[in-house]
């Protein structure tokens, strides 16, 4: 069993690395603290390939794998969660386009995103009534002659206010559950298409969330994405390669937090000693450690496994459920180390315990990973 990166994904993991240290680390909090979308920032990183690190190189992509992009998603995380979110649903878009997109399709959406013209991508698919149930949708598509018609609601559409386009589900056959969702290629600027209010959230805040409405939103036929009747497939599959995506980022959030209160630890005394030389702060600090050890090789087993293109699913849920709770765990600790400066915003740990609440969240509710896992061990 060979657990040593290549060369190119140690590369991409330093150049996040050093990015992120470089680019991110000096706005990080202000962004934050102000809701600042940063939309320069997500260009630089479209041009460093990393808007589609695991899409091919004829349509602007590194073509470098899914270990690569868990690898560089969880170094950004570690200096702005709120940056990494936009950069991973991004790349999200990117590749669900090139599985299931047609020629014209993929060159015309493909490289904008890649080459940061489009400041991101979005997915649409929650709405008021739909959240962890993906298949009780309400928004419609009402095929007219070579064009469909949009009506509906979505919420809590991550990068909404900036994406260049989005996919989005709509039911365009009632009556037969997820069978008559289609996938839908919907461009900034449509007709139609009226963005909503900024979301104001707990943590990620500088990461845009919002709310869609279709107003008679007409697209060409051309915009199906995939199949008619094939929507909730594309859209189960981004979601299964997402959640290795917010495993990675959860990670990240975690080495930040550890990595803040390994630092805290070693300058604050107490009793005449620093605190890390103190047996209670030095168990938290290796508790922390072990599990997120644990969750980078859960996040890495499971890009290994969508690389290699063998089934992942289970693997994928596993990884965001552990990940994310683990995270959570450590973020709470490294506040605990902080003690009483922990809770007020000079240090980043407030931050990081905040950024890190909602990945146990989106891309599937832990208990959605759980039934996920079961379904799928019940099957073997």
């Amino acid at each position: 069993m060979d657990f040593e990166l290549s060369e190119e994904q140690k590369m991409i993991r330093q150049t996040a690395r050093d990015f992120a240290v470089k680019e991110i680390r000096p706005v990080a909090a202000k962004n934050e603290r102000e809701g600042i979308f940063p939309a320069g920032i997500l260009y630089k990183i479209a041009g460093l390939g990393l808007m589609g690190v695991n899409v091919p190189q004829e349509y602007g992509g590194a073509q470098a794998g899914v270990v690569s992009y868990a690898l560089a998603i969880t170094e950004i995380s570690r200096e702005c969660a709120s940056t990494a979110v936009s950069m991973a649903v991004t790349n999200m878009v990117a590749e669900a386009i090139c599985e299931f997109g047609t020629p014209e399709q993929k060159k015309k959406h493909v490289p904008k995103i890649t080459s940061g013209e489009y400041s991101t991508g979005a997915f649409a698919l929650t709405e008021p009534g739909a959240g962890s149930d993906a298949a009780s949708i309400r928004t419609s598509a009402e095929k007219k002659g070579d064009r469909y018609v949009l009506r509906g609601n979505k919420i809590f559409i991550t990068s909404g206010s900036h994406a260049g386009v989005f996919i989005v589900a709509a039911v365009t056959e009632k009556g037969i559950g997820s069978r008559g969702i289609t996938a839908f290629l919907v461009e900034r600027g449509t007709p139609g298409l009226v963005i909503g209010k900024k979301e104001d959230k707990m943590g990620l805040r500088a990461s845009d969330t919002v709310a869609l409405d279709f107003d008679e939103c007409e697209v060409p036929a051309s915009a199906v994405l995939g199949e008619v009747g094939g929507g909730f497939k594309v859209f189960m599959n981004a979601l299964n390669g997402g959640r290795i995506g917010v495993g990675a980022q959860a990670l990240g959030i975690g080495l930040a937090a550890l990595d803040a209160a390994k630092n805290y630890a070693r300058e604050r005394v107490a009793f005449g000693k620093p605190i890390a030389e103190h047996q209670a702060i030095q168990w938290m600090l290796a508790d922390s450690a072990t599990e997120l050890e644990a969750a980078r090789l859960l996040v890495l087993q499971a890009a290994h496994l969508k690389e290699r293109k063998r089934p992942f699913t289970r693997e994928a849920s596993m990884a965001k459920l552990f990940a994310s709770e683990a995270a959570n765990r450590v973020c709470a600790r490294a506040i605990q180390v902080h003690g009483g400066y922990g809770y007020i915003a000079d240090y980043p740990v407030e931050r990081y315990y905040r950024d890190c609440r909602v990945t146990t969240i989106y891309e599937g509710t832990s208990e959605v990973q759980r039934m996920v896992i079961a379904r799928e061990l019940l099957r073997e």
